[in-house]
């Protein structure tokens, strides 16, 4: 099966605008490409983002976070990948709104010769997700280990500035912010998932169906567990039906 983010490095060397000598701007170079996840998702509560330089694991949740954050689509992915990396806004600013009938409605849209395309989609972009989410969790897991560690330092690191310690609890805010951001974003591709499923059993039935439930009910479990001991930093992880 294809893991979404290896076409990722290949179509950043082709999408992304150049620097001087042909070189990537800063924001686009692979390190930091991702950092303003942790960026928007502190700011977006009113708090003020690190200053200090993100480890690799910390790089690395960003990236594989990006995947969940940005919306579910019906096509297939070399279709959207390219000039598509957009910055997405947090789901705590009032602003943003998900609407959980878009993927649904141009899945069931666009024509088809036979009804198992669209079912195939589905549970090919279901099944993609989940790949994508055992990579995630451990990662995350990782990050939160780390920061657990980070903080029992706190305590007992001599001639500690009061600007160093802003900086470590506003990188360990960052940290499960991000985490509570896939969380939310996948209960929201849940219902996604779920209304195009309900649609196309009402447009073209098909046994298909009952292996896209199953699959669709997995993940919903999952978006529903606990990924990391730390508490959520923005009430609970907010649950969207399905």
């Amino acid at each position: 099966m294809c893991n979404p983010l290896y076409v990722l490095p290949f179509v950043a060397s082709l999408a992304c605008p150049t620097g001087d000598f042909g070189r990537a701007p800063p924001a686009f170079n692979s390190d930091n490409r991702n950092a303003w996840v942790g960026v928007e998702a502190i700011t977006s509560v009113g708090g003020q983002p690190s200053q200090f330089q993100l480890t690799d694991a910390e790089q690395e949740l960003r990236t594989l976070a990006y995947y969940f954050i940005k919306p579910p689509h019906s096509r297939p992915a070399w279709k959207t990948a390219f000039g598509d990396y957009k910055l997405t806004p947090a789901p705590w600013r009032q602003a943003v709104v998900f609407d959980h009938t878009a993927y649904g409605r141009r899945l069931i849209d666009e024509w088809r010769r036979s009804q198992v395309s669209a079912y195939a989609i589905l549970i090919e972009d279901v099944r993609n997700d989940g790949v994508m989410l055992d990579q995630f969790i451990p990662v995350a897991v990782r990050v939160n280990d780390l920061d657990i560690k980070r903080q029992k330092a706190l305590a007992i690191v001599p001639e500690l500035s009061r600007r160093e310690y802003d900086d470590a609890q506003a990188r360990m805010r960052e940290n499960v912010l991000v985490v509570q951001w896939v969380q939310q974003s996948l209960q929201q591709r849940v219902a996604a998932y779920r209304w195009a499923l309900e649609r196309l059993v009402i447009h073209v039935p098909d046994p298909m169906a009952a292996d896209a439930d199953r699959l669709i009910g997995h993940m919903s479990a999952r978006a529903s567990e606990a990924w990391i001991a730390a508490p959520a930093v923005v009430g609970r992880a907010l649950r969207v039906g399905g």
